[in-house]
């Protein structure tokens, strides 16, 4: 019998893929578990999740019974322990073109429509069906990091435009324009915005479609958190420009009605013109989807009942609750000198605030702060690092509102241990806008030009 000793000129037996490394390396749920491994296990106080968009865990935001019935309903029948077509069951993709063309000014069909193992399936699907040698992909920063991690599997060069801060993160055009290319292969846009909460006006969604049109590329409209919005912008849906330009809608049942771990999700093509279709991109879809996974049948046969049938007044709670949620968040946060927050979310479970760690003694920056917030507090926030943004925090609101004011106490309580000496004072005055003095400085030298009453 041979030894492992054996192997000719020094051949390994495996070698493994660094891409998904690399891969692994940007995602959300790799940089929380980092940062879950640091908390102190002899911190008897719950530990408290601000790092995921998943309010399911808590009781107040319980999915509709509609989408109980519905489920159990599908499990009883016995008729779908099956294996589900490609692309999904007809009903169930049917409904989603129905529920979807209610805000649209024309009617998708059955066959624009493609079931997925949730949105982050979907992600992959058109990343790779649209893949090819010398690609690249305009992705906004900050943005969802699925993206950039499937386009580096693919390896599709990632060229990232700014999202503006100081305009309500609003797309930075000048750049998209300059960066996009004849190899370029889509634009992808978040709205309502993760991780921003930004909510894009029709004004705005018509300019990304009629610069998308004039560069000759789709969109890819990533509409997971569509109509979970609370502010002045209503959700537009990016279809309804089809006409103007090749349409991807992405979207899943995950965060409208609360069941992110049923894995429902969805790929639709708004293309009136044809566009796609000349191009044999549904062929394609559905020969990637042959290579992979359907979402659960039952889950499947459940869709339609859930979408037809779920009450108005169900979603305006989730809506309630959220922007209670958000106005405690933003409250608290002007209590808390080191961080600021610049644009109050109009949609979607996060806010992002800048981190100022000058005002801090010993934070590096924001990977070190979340780190030690974890370590200290028994706090999960996500470093924006993850996001694209350097020295910012994403922080979710879709919890219970106690532990949310609980959270937010032990973040202020963190930050107050861990000021510098020398900008304690500062805690001592307010701007006519309420804000602490101090808070969007950027450098100790503008602290040094603050002349104190």
């Amino acid at each position: 019998m041979g030894s492992l000793n054996n192997a000719a000129a020094g051949k390994k037996f495996a070698r493994r893929n660094e891409r998904l490394k690399a891969s692994t390396d940007i995602s959300i749920s790799g940089a929380l578990d980092i940062i879950r491994s640091n908390l102190n296990v002899k911190d008897e106080r719950p530990t408290i999740p601000l790092g995921h968009g998943d309010p399911s865990p808590f009781a107040c935001f319980r999915t509709t019974h509609v989408a109980d019935d519905a489920l159990n309903n599908a499990v009883i029948s016995a008729k779908f322990n099956s294996y589900a077509p490609v692309g999904g069951i007809l009903p169930a993709r049917r409904s989603v073109a129905e529920y979807l063309s209610r805000d649209l000014p024309y009617t998708l069909s059955a066959e624009d429509v493609f079931l997925t193992s949730g949105c982050r399936q979907a992600i992959e699907v058109i990343i790779s069906v649209l893949s090819y040698p010398g690609a690249n992909i305009l992705i906004p920063k900050p943005g969802y990091p699925h993206y950039d991690a499937c386009a580096s599997a693919k390896n599709i060069e990632i060229r990232h435009f700014d999202l503006l801060p100081d305009k309500g993160w609003e797309i930075d055009f000048e750049a998209v324009e300059a960066l996009s290319d004849e190899n370029t292969v889509a634009i992808v846009v978040i709205n309502p915005g993760n991780p921003c909460g930004n909510v894009y006006t029709y004004e705005q969604l018509k300019k990304v479609a009629e610069t998308a049109k004039r560069l000759g590329i789709p969109v890819i409209a990533d509409e997971v958190y569509g109509h979970l919005t609370f502010g002045g912008n209503p959700f537009v849906p990016m279809g309804v420009f089809g006409s103007i330009v090749p349409v991807f809608t992405l979207g899943s049942i995950s965060k409208r009605w609360l069941v992110p771990g049923w894995r429902l999700g969805w790929l639709v093509m708004t293309d009136p013109k044809g566009f796609l279709k000349e191009a044999e991109i549904p062929s394609s879809i559905k020969q990637f989807l042959n290579m992979s996974n359907n979402p659960a049948s039952i889950i499947q046969a459940a869709v339609p009942h859930i979408l037809e049938n779920t009450k108005e007044d169900f979603f305006e709670n989730t809506i309630s609750l959220l922007r209670q949620a958000l106005d405690i968040c933003a409250e608290e946060i002007k209590e808390i000198a080191c961080i600021t927050l610049l644009y109050k979310p109009q949609g979607s479970m996060f806010v992002m605030v800048k981190l100022n760690t000058l005002l801090l003694d010993d934070i590096t920056d924001d990977l070190d702060f979340c780190i030690k917030l974890a370590k200290e507090e028994s706090v999960i926030i996500l470093p924006g690092i993850v996001l694209g943004l350097k020295n910012w925090l994403r922080i979710t609101f879709s919890i219970d509102l106690p532990s949310l004011e609980d959270a937010l106490g032990r973040i202020k309580s963190f930050c107050n241990r861990h000021a510098e000496p020398q900008n304690l004072k500062l805690d001592k005055r307010r701007t006519n806008e309420g804000y602490l003095p101090g808070i969007n400085l950027q450098s100790l030298e503008l602290h040094e030009a603050i002349e104190f009453e």
